[in-house]
């Protein structure tokens, strides 16, 4: 149970796969495209405050809890595929609610409208990945293959941390209208790749409650939960310093090093260094970034940093899973995941905009936090109750 790597089965990677990881892939980036831009058109177009703007991207987080609680019962009463497709239509349709703001060239559109979009697109979007990562996933898979089918279409959404922004970022260049028919086009190939997949009939389970934490959260999950929320954070406000699209390519270079060194240097390795060596990087990358802010070192260390710890935590949160808690396993590593990234976005506007030197440092602490409570608690505590 302590080995380091998953083992690869060839035969995982098969049509049905494939489309399943690229659609996961194309809705994340749909989505994570706005991060860079988003805020930049609210201040700028919308006259926004940076506190008003930061409330905005934060409501994302909670929108992503809203569908949690019934997810268990929506996908046992209608088909899942369906459910998720459905949602999937929600985050093309918010985005384009967006379009039409934009295109009436309203200069003060109210509050309310963008906090409600915000969280209607977090509520569509957890909806869509809680279904595609706890069931879809693993509808299409055999058994013994489960654990690597979670943990290779993880890597895919991973992959949109990078991919998005420096999507969005490039395609800005041609307007934010421009942006918002990327991301809906993005959306919409998800849902076409998600359509041509075949998926068996589940006989629905009777007596499922319409409200509960199945496929949602894992309650004696929360240490590992909330280590792993403090570390999203942290790169959530490193989303917020202006970047230059090299920034994102060059952190796409640190997750692809981050896949060589989980197959090469950590195959062998102590289970606790991967993690360790993850939070050094990430301090490393913080460091360089107070010293020389145009390093092209940084944001390689922060994607290397970030592959190793998410992928890490991933497969921790698998083997604290009790039987048939897989799929709940699934969604609270969701929800760490992206519920820290949004607060750290929100957080980033809303207390430290146009203040790169104070988040840095703010990061730097939350970094060493992080870094300290794995180390002293986290670490032993899984080992005592993991399941598998």
């Amino acid at each position: 149970m302590n080995t380091q790597n998953t083992p690869v089965h060839v035969k995982l990677w098969h049509r049905e796969f494939w489309l399943i990881a690229i659609s996961s892939l194309l809705l994340t980036m749909s989505v994570y495209m706005l991060i860079p831009v988003m805020p930049h058109w609210l201040m700028l177009t919308e006259n926004f405050t940076a506190e008003e703007t930061g409330m905005v991207m934060g409501a994302f987080a909670l929108g992503l809890y809203f569908f949690g609680a019934p997810c268990s019962w929506l996908v046992q009463h209608y088909r899942r595929n369906v459910v998720c497709m459905w949602s999937i239509v929600a985050v093309g349709l918010a985005t384009g609610l967006l379009g039409y703001i934009d295109g009436l060239r309203l200069e003060f559109v109210e509050f309310w409208v963008i906090l409600v979009q915000r969280f209607a697109m977090g509520a569509a979007f957890g909806l869509a990945q809680m279904i595609l990562a706890s069931t879809l996933i693993i509808d299409t898979c055999e058994s013994f293959q489960r654990t690597e089918a979670n943990f290779s279409a993880s890597w895919f959404s991973r992959f949109a941390l990078s991919l998005g922004p420096l999507a969005g970022l490039m395609v800005y260049q041609s307007g934010f209208h421009v942006v918002l028919l990327v991301a809906i086009g993005m959306a919409a190939a998800s849902l076409l790749l998600l359509k041509m997949v075949k998926f068996p009939f589940r006989t629905p389970e009777e007596g499922v409650h319409v409200m509960s934490l199945d496929r949602f959260f894992l309650p004696h999950g929360f240490v590992l939960f909330v280590n792993l929320l403090l570390v999203c954070v942290v790169v959530g406000l490193l989303l917020t310093i202006p970047h230059q699209p090299v920034f994102y390519a060059l952190m796409m270079g640190g997750f692809l090093l981050a896949l060589l060194a989980q197959r090469f240097v950590f195959r062998d390795a102590e289970l606790k260094s991967e993690v360790v060596t993850g939070l050094i990087l990430m301090v490393a990358a913080l460091l360089v970034m107070l010293v020389y802010p145009a390093s092209p070192v940084s944001p390689v260390c922060v994607g290397l940093s970030v592959g190793i710890i998410a992928s890490r935590f991933l497969l921790f949160f698998i083997k604290l899973s009790r039987h048939c808690q897989r799929g709940t396993s699934q969604s609270t590593y969701f929800l760490g995941w992206e519920t820290g990234v949004s607060l750290g976005i929100g957080l980033g506007y809303l207390l430290f905009y146009q203040q790169a030197e104070q988040l840095l440092y703010t990061s730097l602490a939350l970094t060493l936090t992080a870094l300290a409570m794995y180390h002293f608690f986290t670490h032993a505590w899984f080992i005592r109750n993991k399941n598998r």
